[in-house]
């Protein structure tokens, strides 16, 4: 079995080594320009489904308001960055609202729930649906962007496309950032064994003097303050708009799904492959761009369906 799984990675590695060296002769400013969007689009991704991760796939908790997290830390950092006319402001904003929103998630509605995944789908797909309305009554249907830093704009030497925008390039080294310290919380840190163990056997952890609750009101406030982290910085790389918070959920849904659950390295690979899949779709079949996204989670639920990085349960 090992051999042949080595026999398939090996095929694949050959096979995308192939493509890029096509791509590469085909039109090398082309594939190089949608590598690096598809690069920046996996680590905005990885931002809102890493904390996906930490509520889905490691609390269980069905939150399918998750994409509306995103939308409420990207407006709240918007008028907060609008008023000071600071974009670490804006950072800080975005962060602590949706954080704030998901700690009250978490005890109206989690605690009162728990193990009942159909409920909890259905309590959040409502919340998700009035938050858009309500969002939409107080900043309308416009499309919004933030103003990043003079320090953050400007252009970077880059092969083939001669320059490629700094903030992308910076969006990617957080994102690598913050995947690590989530890695390292999770599995070096005794915060991250107990978040682990309550998730397992809430009742054995409890008998041994933890207060879960707390420990799981800290973990969906950082899960949902990513969202709303990613909400600012996909509203300086992008915009921020209404129907935003739907795309973001699918999104940390497919991630989710093909990395395997609960797994922050599976989500980073989940991103990537995602991101990487989407913009190529777009820039060489733009009709059916979007189908790639979708093959990708139907082959992954097909042949691996814990998820490339899951574990069976």
């Amino acid at each position: 079995m090992s051999i042949r799984k080595h026999a398939w990675s090996g095929l694949f590695v050959l096979f995308a080594v192939a493509l890029v060296i096509a791509g590469l002769i085909d039109n090398a400013k082309l594939f190089t320009l949608t590598l690096l969007n598809g690069l920046t689009l996996a680590a905005l991704y990885f931002l809102v489904a890493s904390g996906f991760t930490l509520i889905f796939g490691l609390m269980r908790n069905v939150n399918l308001a998750h994409g509306s997290l995103y939308l409420l830390g990207a407006y709240v950092g918007y008028s907060v960055g609008q008023f000071t006319g600071s974009w670490v402001m804006a950072v800080i904003a975005g962060f602590a609202s949706s954080a704030l929103f998901g700690m009250l998630m978490q005890v109206l509605v989690f605690k009162r729930m728990e193990g009942q995944d159909l409920r909890q789908t259905l309590v959040t797909i409502g919340l998700s649906i009035v938050m858009a309305d309500i969002f939409m009554w107080i900043w309308g249907g416009d499309t919004y962007q933030f103003d990043a830093p003079e320090w953050m704009t400007g252009r970077m030497p880059m092969p083939f496309v001669n320059y490629y925008p700094t903030f992308r390039f910076l969006v990617l080294l957080g994102a690598i950032a913050i995947g690590v310290l989530l890695w390292l919380l999770l599995n070096r840190t005794h915060v991250g064994k107990m978040i682990r163990a309550g998730v397992d056997d809430k009742q054995m952890l409890s008998a041994s003097g933890v207060n879960v609750q707390q420990i799981f009101i800290v973990t969906f406030a950082i899960g949902a303050g990513l969202a709303g982290l990613g909400g600012v910085i996909g509203g300086t790389a992008l915009s921020i708009s209404p129907g935003e918070d739907v795309r973001y959920l699918l999104a940390s849904l497919v991630v989710v799904i093909v990395g395997g659950i609960g797994s922050i390295s599976g989500a980073a690979i989940g991103a990537l492959l995602i991101g990487i899949a989407e913009t190529f779709g777009l820039a060489y079949t733009p009709t059916y761009g979007v189908v790639f996204t979708f093959v990708l989670l139907v082959v992954a639920l097909a042949f691996k369906p814990e998820g490339l990085m899951g574990v069976k349960r």
